[in-house]
């Protein structure tokens, strides 16, 4: 019993230096008026993706605007990524999609998003990173990471996913997992990734429930050793998301941010 009890203490130890030797690098809690995103922070992919990738490749249906308040903005202390149904711009749905590209860009860290997640049949929300260089080649040579996806027929299932040049999802070699979670769009959630040299820990309220490593064969395998930014959108439809049609009764539909949080 003393040798379990040492244990406990010393694993409790362990994991509260690991805690306060992080260092916040990078953050947004959302807290100030009404207003857009701030720009000293975040970008935004604009259209459907055409000319060389309709429907961003995904055959995604909706248009993403590009600083338009019903779409996203701050409201009491969170940001809002809204998808609508609408006539725009020949799409019929409009949404948002940020990124933190030449604004927050890492290599290795903790990063952490508190956020509700939308439901509904056609809804497909996520939170994710992609390379700000693209070093070793277009997608996907050098690389994604997956923090958070859900597919809204699937409500209850939160994946984590990687795509490097061997696994992704073109070839359906990607390295996933699911896990069901059955108050995503109830509650608000952390997502998180704590990303080192050697692997890729995926968490969804501190449980880790997906992990991917390093192999050290080549950059075809591990392309996680250069800068990545932080992407948060609601698509519409979709091979995956859209695999069932999508319902039209659903709308709006919103995924809210606390915060994100980026920790070395």
């Amino acid at each position: 019993m003393l040798i379990m009890l040492c244990l406990v203490c010393f694993k409790n130890q362990t994991e509260s230096q690991v805690v306060s030797k992080r260092k916040l690098i990078w953050s947004d809690e959302f807290n100030c008026a009404e207003s857009l995103p701030d720009t000293t922070k975040w970008n935004y992919d604009k259209g459907n993706g055409c000319p060389a990738l309709c429907g961003w490749g995904n055959n995604e249906q909706q248009f993403y605007t590009d600083g338009r308040l019903k779409n996203t903005r701050i409201e009491n202390g969170m940001l809002i990524i809204e998808a609508h149904k609408e006539e725009f711009q020949n799409a019929k749905y409009t949404s948002a999609r940020l990124t933190s590209k030449n604004k927050g860009d890492w290599k290795y860290g903790r990063m952490e998003i508190k956020a509700r997640i939308p439901s509904g049949r056609g809804i497909w929300p996520a939170i994710w990173m992609m390379p700000t260089k693209n070093e070793y080649g277009t997608w996907p040579h050098s690389g994604e990471i997956d923090i958070m996806e859900n597919v809204g027929y699937w409500p209850d299932s939160l994946f984590a996913t990687v795509h490097t040049g061997y696994y992704n999802g073109m070839n359906g070699t990607q390295k996933t997992k699911a896990i069901h979670h059955n108050t995503l769009s109830k509650e608000f959630h952390v997502f998180a990734i704590e990303w080192n040299s050697e692997k890729i820990d995926f968490f969804v309220d501190d449980q880790k429930y997906q992990s991917f490593s390093n192999d050290h064969t080549n950059t075809e395998a591990w392309p996680f050793d250069k800068e990545f930014h932080m992407l948060l959108n609601v698509a519409v439809g979709g091979h995956w998301g859209g695999k069932y049609g999508i319902d039209d009764t659903i709308f709006p539909q919103r995924m809210e941010i606390d915060y994100v949080r980026v920790y070395q």
